[in-house]
């Protein structure tokens, strides 16, 4: 049988699966060796990374992983309609579970919708019949039905009520004629002299005359006239615009242990200040702050995120990413501590998942189940409850004044300071009595420097055995992480399926930004691609957003961004110089590139001559002629933590030259236009860490913040 665990289907003994086009049943699972039985009786042992791969692999008679959650486009409908659609999102779980919060959430289902009592369509029945007595309208059961199949096609965007979200009609409800009678004016017009509106106007009237007859088709008012001209002109023949290129088609309580009997099964997260100074961007000093996840059953460091202060939702939603996704090892770390050449065969069985794992780190890649957080507001914030929902992550939040709640993650930070802080120049201590006189003259590391000094060392971290982690048949031996982790996959009895890319296309940073005539504009870079050429100088279906695009990114690896066209899917947009640069870069690095590089000729020259100061500085570090602050520089770059782009990827289109004699900063301006004084790049983030979270009362619903007052 399969069984769904956090959202997401898992395979485990006496499952029926489809491989190789034929049936099989799952008799055995070891570390990351399924054995399968077939229907005439042979059996066959397969790796789990090969079986998954297979292209006609699915679990027979479970239902597919929910899609994940277009959460760029969930935004953009109101408030109302979003809550509505959580609301709706509790009551189909209690219909098909009988628990809101579903399957795994624990307590017991209420009379009426005991799955053990009562069918599926009885339980529909009595939902809709709920809904109507506490507000919700005339609902039937069909309503409820509808509502469950879209929340399991479409996820919570299914949910949504999308009369709200409709898209309006460019050209509203003028007559079809007319329409195409400007459009044939408009390219009448191409390459010719530009006039003014007004002056377009006769030569339509004339083409209505000669192809309908006087009088047969009113044209429209000079108000409505204008209107339809500039949404039906593109970025070069419309008269008021100067044309750029050429013409485009289209309380205390007593302390309870934490246990958890398998990986992922609870993973707890937490910020606070790590006990070292460090030298920020603008030359002072101060303790950065460092955000952990750590897995309580291995007592495995899933993820380390250092920032220089205040900590944001989106970078609690990156975390979750970086948990689920391989973590690269650096060009200059000890091949040991490569997972290639660990010892374990159970994680040596998980390279045949994803070619990149040759070169991961080795430390665990999970999705978690539940997620223990405390109150502070990048955790209760809707960025961080909405990416923990596309993963079917359930967030548990700890009760107020309860810090033995997620004792783990606090004695873990102490870890850290112990082992690895407190050799570090510039250790502050764990308080001010404790304190050198010199700590601020000690500090030298920048917070990107710490980054990947703490990186290494929580390699090192797992290969140390840790006092808590015992196996039942050696108590009396410490394990590593890595080894309870290789000990306790071995008995779960089960395989998460792995995390796809789509799926970390999806949690990635998102930010929007217009398409100008030579693609997307980002800090100086130009990405473009073909695809692009029906939508340059076009406003985005989303309205919302002042008809900007949606555009991911990736902060580790910025040589493509991924933009939602009208087709809903996220769209690979290369960045122009991608071939001549091939080794990811970080921020980081090309903030140091700037620096360095003088500007010399005009935009495109510019870019160009970035492009060629990064790669020569690639390739001094791989020839070890780089000085000893641009080796520390290149070893921060985080390589290979973007899918590999799809194999029918189009060769990037290059906008040609630009002429002599523009401005190029107030051509960077229009390409980016900033919306808020404090965002000088133009970049608008999506997740905001102060957004409230969406409170579910008024409706008789579990809350996970009220029963952690029941702890």
């Amino acid at each position: 049988m399969s069984v769904r665990r956090g959202g997401r289907p898992v395979l485990q003994v006496g499952a029926h699966v489809r491989f190789r086009d034929r049936v099989w049943q799952v008799i055995a699972v070891a570390g990351q060796q399924v054995h399968l039985a077939g229907e005439t009786g042979e059996d066959e042992t397969v790796v789990a990374g090969h079986l998954f791969a297979d292209p006609c692999f699915t679990i027979v008679g479970a239902e597919m992983p929910q899609a994940v959650t277009q959460w760029g486009l969930f935004e953009t409908a109101p408030e109302e309609a979003r809550r509505k659609a959580l609301a709706w999102q509790r009551h189909i779980r209690e219909v098909e579970s009988g628990l809101p919060g579903g399957t795994d959430s624990g307590g017991v289902p209420r009379a009426e919708y005991d799955p053990d009592r009562f069918t599926l369509a009885q339980r529909e029945e009595a939902k809709a019949a709920e809904l109507t007595a506490i507000g919700f309208g005339p609902v039937s059961r069909t309503t409820v039905q509808r509502m469950r199949l879209a929340y399991r096609k479409q996820g919570l965007w299914g949910l949504v009520d999308h009369r709200t979200t409709r898209r309006p009609v460019p050209t509203g409800r003028t007559d079809e004629r007319v329409i195409t009678a400007i459009e044939e004016a408009l390219r009448c017009q191409r390459g010719r002299s530009k006039g003014t509106v007004k002056g377009l106007m006769p030569l339509v009237t004339q083409i209505l005359t000669d192809r309908h007859g006087r009088g047969t088709v009113t044209v429209p008012s000079q108000a409505t006239f204008y209107r339809l001209v500039h949404q039906l002109a593109g970025p070069a023949e419309h008269p008021h615009r100067p044309a750029r290129t050429l013409p485009s088609p289209a309380g205390r309580r007593a302390f309870t242990p934490t246990v958890a009997l398998r990986p992922g099964e609870q993973v707890q997260v937490d910020t606070t200040r790590l006990d070292v100074l460090a030298v920020f961007d603008d030359g002072t000093t101060g303790r950065p702050e460092l955000t952990i996840a750590i897995d309580v059953a291995t007592r495995a460091i899933l993820a380390a995120v250092l920032r220089p202060a205040g900590t944001k939702a989106v970078d609690a939603a990156l975390l979750l990413a970086e948990m689920a996704v391989p973590h690269p090892a650096r060009p200059t770390w000890p091949n040991a501590l490569r997972l290639a050449h660990t010892q374990l065969p159970q994680l040596q069985g998980l390279m045949t998942l994803d070619e990149r794992l040759q070169g991961a780190a080795a430390r665990p890649v999970v999705v978690p189940e539940t997620i223990v957080v405390d109150r502070g507001k990048i955790y209760l914030s809707t960025a961080f409850s909405a990416a923990c929902e596309t993963l079917g992550i359930s967030v548990q939040p700890t009760p107020p004044h309860a810090p033995a709640a997620k004792g783990i993650v606090e004695r873990t930070f102490g870890t850290i300071n112990a082992l690895l802080c407190q050799h570090l120049p510039g250790y502050t201590g764990s308080d001010v009595t404790r304190r050198g006189p010199d700590a601020e003259t000690e500090a030298c590391f920048s917070v990107a420097q710490l980054q990947d000094l703490l990186d290494e060392w929580l390699i090192h971290y797992h290969h140390r055995p840790h006092e808590g982690l015992r196996h039942p048949t050696l108590p009396k031996k410490a394990l590593t992480p890595n080894q309870m982790w290789a000990a306790l996959i071995a008995v779960a009895g089960h395989v998460p399926l792995p995390l796809s890319g789509s799926d970390y296309l999806e949690l990635l940073p998102v930010r929007w930004q217009a398409i100008t005539e030579r693609g997307i504009r980002i800090d100086h870079r130009t990405y473009d691609h073909d695809v692009l050429i029906p939508y340059r100088g076009q406003p985005s279906p989303v309205t919302a957003r002042g008809g900007k695009w949606e555009v991911h990114t990736n902060p580790h690896d910025a040589r493509q961004v991924w933009i939602r066209l009208p087709d809903g899917h996220l769209t690979e947009i290369p960045w122009i110089h991608r071939d001549h640069i091939h080794e990811p870069f970080n921020s980081a690095t090309w903030q140091h590139i700037k620096t360095i590089t003088a500007r010399h000729g005009d935009r495109d020259t510019h870019e160009a001559d970035l492009a060629d100061a990064l790669d020569q500085l690639m390739r001094r570090a791989q020839t070890s002629t780089a000085t000893a602050g641009e080796q520390r520089l290149i070893t921060r770059t985080a390589p290979l933590k973007t899918p590999p782009p799809a194999a029918d990827h189009r060769t990037p289109h290059t906008p040609g030259p630009q002429a002599d004699g523009w401005d190029d900063d107030s051509l960077d301006d229009l390409d980016d236009p900033p919306d808020d004084p404090e965002q000088a790049d133009g970049e608008e983030e999506t997740l905001d860490d102060g957004d409230a979270p969406v409170p579910y009362t008024g409706l008789g619903l579990y809350d996970p913040a009220q029963e952690a007052l029941n702890w």
